[in-house]
C-alpha cells in the first residue's frame, strides 16, 4: 500500500469529517493536502491547485508566509500559553485588542477573544442576554437572523444560521431565534420589483416581525454584511441602512458578523464601512490570523461594554470565557498577519484585483448555464440554472454545482459549491495574472461540465 493509500485508509478509518457525507466518504476517501505555497496547495501526489476559496474563506496572506511561522515560533519560546481569567493577561492579547479597536476608528470599545467564529457568536448571544438582564429587561431576549445566513455550528450560533442542513436532526434552532428573508434580489425579488423596493420590503418585514413578537422581547438582529456560506449574497445598496433604522427604532442591537468579510475581503478593512453598518457588536475570525492559528474576536461598542462592565461588578464576575481566550501565540500571529495586510496593501489589492475577478466572471453571464454572477472585492459567486429565462434551478438542486466543482478540481482549481452557486474567495495576495488564470480554469471547467450535464 502506498503512503497516500495508507493515509487515505487511516483517514476513513479514524477521522470523522466536518461538512461531509460520512457514508460517501467511506467510498470516495479524501483528497489529502500536503503543502502550500502562496495561492497554491499541493496534494500528496504533488498535484498543484489554485486555492480559489483561501481554504475556508480565510487564508489572506497565502499558504506559506514565513513571518507568521517565525512569530509563532518566537512566542512559543517566550510564553507558549497563558489565560485571561481572574485579572491575568499577556502582551500579545493586549496589543491585539488595542489594534482591533483602533482599526474600527474607535467605533468599538472592547475586544473579547475566542477560538472560533462559532464561539464568538455564542458569546454574543450570551452577552446580549446578560446586557438586557443588567438593564432589567428579562423578556428582551429574542434574536433575529436571516434565512441562508451563516453564523457557526455551536448550539446558539447554529440556531442563528439560517440553513436547513445545520438544523436537521440537531433539534435546532433554539426557541429564542427568529429568521427573516434572505436579501437575495435575484431569487427573492417580486416580478417587476426594483432592488430599492426589495430593500424597502425587507425592512418592512423586519419591522412587522418585531411588532408581532413584541419590541420588548426582541433583543438583537444579526447579519453578515455580505453572506458567505449562504451563497455570496450581496444585498441591495440601501438594505443595511434601512434594516438598521428599524433596529434603532425598537432598541434592537445590531450585530455585524464579519468573520468572512473582515480584514479587506470586500476591498475595505471591514465590510461594515462599505455598507453603512454601525454595529453594536462585530464578530471577527478567519482572516484575523489567515487561519494560521485558531482565533476569533467579539468587538463591542461603549454602549454595550459599559453595561457589561457594570453588571459584572454587581454580580462579582463575568462568568464566561475559554481556556484559550486571548492565547498569546494566536494573538501574536494575528498582530503580524494584520501588519502584513497593511504593509503590503492587501485591502487595496482586494479592491483592484477584485475588480478584475468580478469583470472576468461577469463575462460568463451569457453562458447557457449561468443565471447570475454576483460579488464584491475578492468574494464572488456564479449561480447556475437549468433555464436562464425562467431562472429555473437544476433538479436535483446542487447537481450542476457539484459537477463544476469536480471538474474544476480536476483542472487544478478548488472552489466551493453552495448548491448550484460556485463560490470564489481567493487569498488576498492573488495577482491580476493569477486571477486571470483562475478565471480561465473556471471557464474551461464550466464548459466541460456543461457538456456532461
Amino acid at each position: 500500500m502506498s503512503t497516500r493509500d495508507s493515509l487515505a485508509h487511516d483517514d476513513v478509518a479514524y477521522q470523522f469529517h466536518s461538512y461531509t457525507n460520512a457514508q460517501r466518504h467511506r467510498e470516495e476517501g479524501p483528497c489529502i493536502m500536503d503543502r502550500g505555497d502562496g495561492i497554491h496547495v499541493y496534494d500528496t501526489e504533488g498535484k498543484q491547485y489554485i486555492e480559489g476559496m483561501a481554504g475556508l474563506w480565510s487564508v489572506a496572506v497565502g499558504f506559506s508566509e514565513p513571518r507568521l511561522a517565525q512569530v509563532a515560533y518566537e512566542q512559543m519560546q517566550r510564553l507558549p500559553f497563558y489565560h485571561t481569567f481572574t485579572h491575568k493577561s499577556n502582551i500579545p492579547s493586549i496589543e491585539l485588542a488595542e489594534k482591533l479597536i483602533s482599526l474600527t476608528g474607535g467605533r468599538m470599545a472592547q475586544a473579547f477573544f475566542t477560538n472560533s467564529g462559532s464561539e464568538a457568536n455564542d458569546t454574543i448571544v450570551k452577552m446580549v442576554w446578560y446586557y438586557n438582564n443588567a438593564l432589567g429587561r428579562p423578556a428582551k431576549k429574542k434574536i433575529i437572523a436571516r434565512e441562508r445566513g451563516y453564523h457557526g455550528v455551536t448550539v446558539a450560533s447554529a440556531s442563528l444560521t439560517g440553513l436547513a442542513g445545520n438544523h436537521r436532526s440537531f433539534d435546532l434552532p433554539l426557541p429564542q431565534i427568529r429568521h427573516v428573508r434572505c436579501p437575495h434580489w435575484y431569487r427573492e425579488g417580486l416580478p417587476g420589483e426594483t432592488e430599492a423596493a426589495f430593500g424597502d420590503r425587507l425592512a418592512a418585514e423586519l419591522e412587522a416581525l418585531i411588532l408581532k413578537e413584541g419590541p420588548d422581547t426582541v433583543a438583537a438582529f444579526i447579519g453578515e454584511p455580505v453572506m458567505g456560506a449562504g451563497g455570496v449574497i450581496v444585498p441591495p445598496e440601501a438594505y443595511w441602512p434601512k434594516m438598521q433604522a428599524v433596529c434603532r427604532k425598537y432598541d434592537v442591537l445590531v450585530i455585524a458578523d464579519e468573520v468572512i468579510t473582515g480584514f479587506g475581503r470586500t476591498g475595505q478593512m471591514f465590510a461594515s464601512e462599505r455598507f453603512g453598518i454601525e454595529p453594536d457588536f462585530m464578530t471577527l475570525s478567519k482572516q484575523l490570523t489567515s487561519s494560521y492559528q485558531p482565533l476569533a474576536a467579539v468587538l463591542m461598542n461603549e454602549r454595550v461594554a459599559s453595561v457589561l462592565i457594570r453588571h459584572s461588578g454587581e454580580l462579582g464576575s463575568f462568568g464566561h470565557g475559554y481556556t484559550a481566550s486571548g492565547h498569546p501565540v494566536a494573538t501574536a500571529v494575528a498582530l503580524e498577519n494584520i501588519r502584513i495586510i497593511e504593509e503590503r496593501g492587501l485591502v487595496e489589492n482586494a479592491a483592484a484585483v477584485g475588480a478584475v475577478l468580478q469583470r472576468r466572471l461577469r463575462e460568463l453571464s451569457g453562458h447557457r448555464l449561468v443565471g447570475e454572477v454576483r460579488g464584491v472585492g475578492l468574494i464572488a459567486a456564479v449561480e447556475l440554472v437549468a433555464d436562464k429565462a425562467g431562472r429555473t434551478p437544476f433538479d436535483p438542486l446542487g447537481k450542476a454545482g457539484a459537477a463544476v466543482v469536480r471538474q474544476a478540481q480536476a483542472n487544478g482549481l478548488i472552489l466551493r459549491g453552495i448548491q448550484d452557486s460556485l463560490a470564489f474567495c481567493p487569498p488576498l495576495i492573488i495577482t491580476e495574472a493569477q486571477v486571470n488564470l483562475l478565471a480561465d480554469r473556471f471557464a474551461q471547467s464550466l464548459d466541460q461540465a456543461a457538456q456532461a450535464l
